[in-house]
């Protein structure tokens, strides 16, 4: 098990630091763990779980939408 600390998490999604925490504030994305003091850090199967599961709905509403919206 690995732990990604946020520069690693931001550099894995793509997200900016405020939206990864406007994401956990909602719900939707993996909650932090504390490391001590000031520090947290991610669990870095959640991080790729997530992302797994981002492909998947974008994959899902591609092929809920008509054909000729899909890419040829």
């Amino acid at each position: 098990m690995r732990i990604l600390r946020l520069k690693d998490v931001i550099e894995k999604t793509g997200l900016a630091r405020s939206t990864i925490y406007k994401y956990v504030d909602a719900g939707t994305f993996p909650n932090p763990i504390p490391l001590g003091g000031r520090s947290v850090g991610w669990v870095d199967s959640e991080i790729h779980d997530w992302i797994l599961t981002r492909i998947e709905a974008r994959n899902l509403s591609h092929t809920a939408m008509p054909s000729h919206f899909a890419k040829q």
